[in-house]
This record gives C-alpha cells, sequence and structure tokens, in this order.
C-alpha cells in the first residue's frame, strides 16, 4: 500500500511538474504571477515550477527507496513552511494558497512519516 501511494504521490509530481514546465504561461496565470521585460520569469517557472518537479518525481520513482520517496516529502514540507508563512504574513488569496498549502502538508507529511 505505501509503495502504491508513494508512486502516485510521485506521478502526481510529475504531472504537476508537466504543467510548468510545458504550460509556463498557465502557470504563470494560475499563480497569480505575471512577466514583465523580458522572458526570465518563463524561464524561471519551466525550471522551478516545472523541471524541478519532474526530476524529483523521477528521481524518487527510479530510486525506488523509501529515503528518495522520505526526501521528496522533504521538498513539500519546505514549500509547505514557505506557503504558511506567506499565508501568515502576506495575506494571499486564502481558496488558490490554502489549496496549494493542503496539497504541500498532505503530500509532504505522507512521505516523510510513511518512508521514515
Amino acid at each position: 500500500m505505501t509503495e502504491t501511494i508513494n508512486l502516485i504521490l510521485a506521478l502526481a509530481t510529475i504531472a504537476m511538474g508537466c504543467i510548468g514546465f510545458i504550460s509556463p504561461r498557465y502557470a504563470a496565470d494560475a499563480l497569480d504571477l505575471t512577466t514583465t521585460k523580458s522572458t526570465m520569469g518563463l524561464t524561471e517557472l519551466r525550471a522551478g515550477s516545472g523541471a524541478l518537479f519532474i526530476g524529483l518525481g523521477l528521481g524518487a520513482i527510479l530510486i525506488g527507496s523509501p529515503i528518495a520517496y522520505a526526501t521528496m516529502g522533504c521538498a513539500y514540507a519546505g514549500a509547505g513552511v514557505g506557503r504558511l508563512t506567506s499565508i501568515l504574513r502576506d495575506k494571499p488569496p486564502m481558496k488558490k494558497a490554502g489549496f496549494f498549502f493542503a496539497v504541500e502538508a498532505i503530500f509532504g507529511l505522507w512521505l516523510i512519516f510513511a518512508n521514515l
């Protein structure tokens, strides 16, 4: 059961990464981000919100060990801490921010505690 859930979460991570990598303008719109004088923002979305997540999920699948999945969980937990900090300090749109925080918290908690 743990292996199945790990695989599902890794595939979901890859799928989310594909959105940022293949369609950074869509990702920017979904995240309320805008590009300015250059396309550097699109580069950052493809790298940081796209290919990084693809690599994270693929790496966990290819390595296949519990520690690889726990490491993926640490990445989600770190993102969740950043998101929660922003929720408390920056007052972002709660519907979006709360949804992303929930995903990060659920993925992070499962991947860490089920695999350590």
